[in-house]
């Protein structure tokens, strides 16, 4: 341990804490993860989403509707159709950097090999 005070702005505010929580409470469910990884790449309306990630209309509305009111997800109307698509750049990259972490057998894929500073 140390008896040094770490300078301001380097721990996280009380509300910085729940809020990150929060949002990845909400990721943690790999419908809902799945949901924003395909809303990374476009827009889509609900029936599209619901057949990518293989739920049932009712079940995806009420993924999307935790996702809206958390502000991750927004959607536009337009006609008789809602489009659903995240626009967060910094849950985007969250969502990015996630799947470079995780290889497709599920486990940890290998960091990419560090640059040689003489080249």
């Amino acid at each position: 341990m140390t008896d040094q005070a770490l300078p301001p702005g380097i721990s996280p505010t009380p509300a910085q804490l729940a809020a990150a929580a929060n949002t990845f409470a909400l990721l943690a469910s790999p419908p809902r993860l799945h949901l924003v990884q395909l809303m990374s790449s476009g827009r889509f309306d609900v029936g599209a989403l619901a057949e990518h990630v293989g739920l049932s209309l009712p079940t995806t509305s009420q993924h999307l509707s935790k996702l809206r009111l958390a502000g991750i997800v927004s959607a536009r109307r337009e006609g008789r159709h809602s489009y659903y698509t995240v626009e967060d750049p910094h849950v985007l990259s969250l969502v990015e950097q996630i799947f470079a972490h995780i290889a497709p057998d599920g486990t940890l894929a290998p960091d990419p090999p560090l640059k040689d500073p003489r080249a």
